[in-house]
């Protein structure tokens, strides 16, 4: 286990969907653990997505007409070379973000996961299917599904593995073609799990990959998209469904989280305080779906505060290519001076730092210690905002209505997280929740790694829905086929049309009669 070698990069370059890639103007990529630069990547041109669509075009007319379980077996071939190469792609994820090696293990797990899900589920959820006709007998009519064309997805750096290529392998399970912009922190851990989808027979035309700004690269897909998939800031989200509507394309985004944790007076403090480390600071706290408040009941509060902020005092931080760190480091210095500008604005309005609170230069340029703050109120920039970072805020509550309400009090709704004694008691909480997902007895992982269940946000959090069959039959076109036999609509033969008029309202009104009518 290391970082990746300059081989490595110079063979996944060779894929970039740029025909000239050696001529183009670069931009560097750093290994996000000492801030050093490790390769180039070629930087794309509107030309270059224009280029792309063209070829993904010719080559996905073939591949929609693939039996469904042929597509399948791509992917049934690409989750095993994923899992037989975890150990590199989860170095290259470490170089790109810096994310802990239980970090970058989990997301390879989740590519290989979601490639087994729709290759197992898909064949049947594209099944044409026969649905109730106009008329028992004499009408037969099936669904069947037709795909977009050619998809286009823009990913961010957080999770460049999973958010790159995950929404896409939905999409090629449905007959699409697709063309990625992958975040210019993180291209080659696209690239690097695109590799594995040629060698698992995909064409290699079919799944185009286009680095570049998203001022050029981004609204160059925007343009010529059959449908978008878009992961990042509501305020991008909010612009791209714009264009998206004025072209009447389908759109899907997850989006920003400020996500809650509610913690009742009957639970076990000791788990909360484990699953909270977990929900607040995996991937540095560089996760959508992760824990930025926490609501805790009076009577539990001072003894979870007290444990949860110790247990993140002694979380290991450190930039290992191993399992031997809890934390690793933020993805580029943009980050550390956003969480440093939230945790000092808090403090200097009245809050207090339970737990870490400092740059941790020492480790390395994009390190920032896991900090618990206390004392968060109205009016102090992470009391509201999405921190996207390793920052959380306690905030005890005298019940759980008040828990409930202050933790539905957002404009968004992704993610949120119940710990209580009973199963009974923490459902009945997440029935009150507007929130996306909910996990009881956890933070994340339970909700987002069960691929069969729909995945996504309320409110600014996101529209449309990634994993389950939502997330693969939004990338198709449903068409039904009617037939008519038997008894003609305009009427039966050698019987006078005043007559026929008159039966039919009657032979309406008899199908109640009728099962399932």
């Amino acid at each position: 286990m290391a970082k990746p070698d300059q081989a490595t990069f110079d063979r996944l370059r060779g894929l970039i969907a740029i025909d000239d890639v050696d001529a183009r103007s670069t931009r560097p990529v750093l290994e996000a653990f000492s801030g050093s630069e490790m390769t180039t990547v070629p930087v794309g041109t509107a030309d270059d997505v224009t280029a792309a669509f063209g070829k993904a075009r010719a080559a996905q007319t073939a591949w929609s007409k693939l039996w469904p379980r042929e597509r399948a077996q791509v992917l049934t071939d690409f989750a095993a070379l994923v899992l037989k190469n975890r150990d590199a792609l989860a170095d290259m994820a470490q170089a790109e973000t810096g994310k802990a090696r239980g970090y970058a293990q989990e997301e390879v797990l989740d590519v290989a996961m979601t490639a087994r899900h729709y290759a197992k589920t898909g064949p049947k959820l594209l099944a044409a299917g026969r649905v109730k006709g106009m008329l028992p007998v004499a009408t037969d009519t099936r669904v069947r599904y037709q795909a977009k064309g050619v998809v286009g997805v823009i990913s961010p750096w957080n999770y460049p593995m999973t958010l790159a290529v995950s929404d896409g392998l939905a999409a090629l399970m449905a007959g699409n073609g697709v063309v990625l912009k992958p975040d210019s922190q993180t291209p080659y851990c696209a690239l690097a799990v695109v590799e594995l989808l040629y060698r698992a027979g995909l064409p290699r035309e079919l799944f185009a990959v286009v680095p570049g700004p998203g001022s050029v690269v981004g609204q160059a897909i925007v343009a010529q998209a059959d449908y978008l998939m878009f992961t990042g800031s509501s305020a991008t989200g909010a612009r791209l469904a714009e264009q998206a509507g004025r072209r009447l394309i389908g759109f899907s985004a997850e989006l920003g989280g400020k996500n809650p944790m509610i913690i009742t007076k009957s639970a076990d403090v000791d788990k909360a305080v484990e699953g909270a480390v977990r929900a607040s600071y995996s991937n540095s706290g560089q996760l959508c779906i992760s824990i930025e408040r926490i609501y805790v009941e009076n009577p539990v509060a001072a003894d979870f505060s007290a444990k949860f902020a110790k247990r993140v005092a002694a979380m290991t931080l450190g930039g290992a290519y191993d399992f031997s760190t809890e934390m690793g480091s933020l993805a580029s210095a943009a980050q550390v001076d956003a969480i440093e500008a939230h945790v000092e604005d808090a403090k200097a309005k009245g809050a207090v730092v339970l737990a870490g609170g400092k740059r941790r230069g020492d480790l390395g340029p994009f390190f920032y210690e896991p900090t618990v703050l206390a004392g968060v109120e109205d009016g102090m920039d992470c009391y509201a905002a999405e921190t996207f970072g390793p920052l959380v805020s306690i905030y005890p509550v005298d019940s759980v209505d008040e828990a409930i309400k202050r933790a539905n009090d957002t404009e968004y709704g992704l993610n949120a997280s119940v710990f209580a004694g009973s199963s009974e008691e923490a459902r009945k909480i997440a029935s009150e929740l507007r929130a996306g997902t909910v996990n009881i007895n956890e933070g994340y992982a339970a909700a987002w790694g069960s691929t069969a269940a729909p995945m996504g946000g309320m409110g600014m959090s996101g529209v449309g829905r990634r994993h389950g069959v939502e997330g693969l039959l939004k990338y198709t076109e449903p068409q039904t086929v009617a037939e008519q036999r038997i008894i003609g609509l305009g009427g039966i033969k050698g019987v006078p049309r005043s007559v026929f008029m008159r039966i039919v309202p009657m032979f309406i009104k008899s199908l109640k009669f009728l099962p399932g009518r």
